[in-house]
């Protein structure tokens, strides 16, 4: 009777965690990048006091997905919200990527497909942090990317929103012919989903993030 008991008491407890949680899913563990693959330079992202530190040390920028478990490619997400949260170094560049992969644009460095939330404290980088890069650009940052910050992205269908700090930043809906420049064509919703994926820009950028997490929607 006692094992009984012991069973249901179980059972009600993570229920009541897994409705607690409402289906959020931590995608790094602190600790290393488990579930998490470079596309060049592995050491362009470390795990630092229970971060994630980007930085291009080999000067050519890189992309680190979500993986998840899979031996090869990414795990692809389609509706979902994902929230992260965020500081920089002075004068640093990033990104944040959702409904792309691993194809290259240009070279070998540069996605061709998916959209990008963009991270910028730099002065060079015109688009600044909240900018959904080449379709929607903020002229100013809307927060000091020297402290931590929270990035949420929620995408249902072709909605895409983006609150930084609990604030609205971008709300945008993809139109069913997006006109794009002939460089930024995949800028777009993919209708199978994609990887998300964090930048490391270039040698004197550095971003960390740590809190990742994401729940899938209908």
């Amino acid at each position: 009777m006692k094992n009984l008991f012991s069973g249901i008491l179980f059972i009600l407890l993570s229920a009541l965690t897994a409705s607690a949680d409402n289906g959020w899913q931590m995608l790094f563990n602190g600790k290393d990048l488990s579930g998490w693959r470079g596309t060049v330079d592995d050491d362009a992202f470390t795990v630092v006091d229970g971060m994630i530190r980007a930085n291009a040390i080999g000067k050519q920028m890189n992309h680190l997905y979500y993986t998840g478990n899979l031996a090869e490619g990414y795990y692809s997400f389609k509706n979902f919200e994902f929230e992260v949260s965020v500081r920089s170094e002075p004068n640093s560049n990033s990104g944040i990527y959702f409904h792309t992969d691993t194809s290259p644009r240009n070279n070998r460095y540069m996605m061709a497909n998916g959209y990008e939330v963009q991270l910028n404290s730099s002065k060079k980088e015109k688009r600044k942090t909240g900018s959904l890069y080449r379709v929607i650009d903020l002229d100013q940052s809307v927060v000091d990317e020297s402290r931590w910050f929270q990035v949420n992205i929620k995408v249902t269908g072709k909605h895409i929103l983006v609150h930084i700090n609990d604030e609205l930043i971008i709300d945008y809906t993809e139109p069913d012919n997006p006109e794009r420049d002939k460089n930024h064509e995949g800028k777009r919703i993919s209708p199978e989903g994609g990887a998300i994926a964090f930048q490391a820009h270039d040698p004197k950028s550095i971003f960390y993030f740590k809190d990742i997490r994401v729940r899938e929607l209908p």
